[in-house]
């Protein structure tokens, strides 16, 4: 029986890269997790120790850091583009370079009713995410969200499903719908506005999840994935995975107090994970 090497790839992960903007006395920043891996015919490096073809994982971190300087970062996609074309460049063996950056979101310090010139406040909620596949024979951008946390406190129910002799849920017709949302969607281009895109995306998932009423949290994301597609001809699909943020109803009886609904305990695990994908026809 032959052994062979099989699929491999290197890269740098989770570079930390913060690029301010001093062009004016108004200050950007811009807040990324980078991480680059390239592949291609480094067989000769794992089987003879030969690292001539290999760029080490040093000179992508450093290209990472160099490139929010020489490139900007006016968008995660733009600057993970011309990030993966520049270390493809760099490494004639590679094949393909897949880069992935995170965006962490600052908010201006309002002061005197204003945002401050150059001190910021960290925002919770989601980050942005982008992730570049780029080849000799083309590119694929996927754009996306993680630990988008949304809560409803009604108009959803969950009832009607398969019951066994281990099922011990209630069915109910009205609870709280909660998950931290991930969602990532393929474009068909690369021609596109990655910033207002990203904010009409993020706008039709939370307006969608607010205003349709739930049979289940699957049903909420085939609505939501239907509504970007159906609103955003350039993405090819979008894929969600949903943990669901399970609130139970505490018994507060034993004190002689009524709970109509009113107060929950939040448990973080276990937890269902639901996951799906839109995608049009002809994909």
């Amino acid at each position: 029986m032959g052994i062979r090497l099989g699929a491999n790839q290197y890269g740098k992960a989770e570079s930390r890269v913060v690029r301010i903007v001093r062009d004016t006395a108004r200050h950007e920043i811009r807040d990324l997790n980078v991480s680059t891996s390239l592949r291609g015919d480094f067989e000769a490096a794992h089987v003879d120790g030969d690292q001539a073809a290999v760029l080490p994982t040093d000179s992508q971190k450093n290209t990472a850091f160099s490139y929010a300087k020489e490139h900007g970062v006016d968008s995660i996609e733009d600057y993970a583009l011309a990030l993966g074309q520049r270390l493809l460049e760099a490494a004639p063996t590679a094949t393909g370079c897949l880069t992935r950056v995170e965006e962490y979101a600052w908010d201006r310090i309002p002061v005197d009713g204003t945002g401050h010139d150059h001190a910021f406040v960290r925002r919770g909620g989601e980050v942005r995410t982008a992730e570049v596949d780029r080849t000799g024979d083309g590119v694929e951008v996927v754009s996306g969200l993680t630990d988008l946390i949304v809560l409803k406190s009604t108009g959803s129910e969950f009832r009607g499903y398969l019951k066994d002799r281990y099922t011990t849920l209630p069915e109910t017709d009205d609870r709280i719908l909660a998950t931290s949302l991930t969602a990532t969607w393929r474009w068909t281009g690369t021609e596109v506005d990655w910033n207002g895109t990203y904010a009409q995306v993020r706008g039709t998932l939370l307006q969608t999840f607010a205003t349709t009423y739930s049979r289940a949290l699957q049903e909420t994301l085939w609505l939501m994935g239907r509504a970007v597609l159906e609103q955003q001809p350039a993405i090819a699909e979008i894929s969600f995975a949903a943990p669901n943020k399970h609130h139970l109803l505490v018994d507060l009886s034993p004190f002689g107090v009524a709970n109509e609904g009113e107060v929950f305990v939040a448990a973080d695990r276990p937890y269902g994970l639901i996951e799906a994908t839109v995608t049009r026809d002809d994909e």
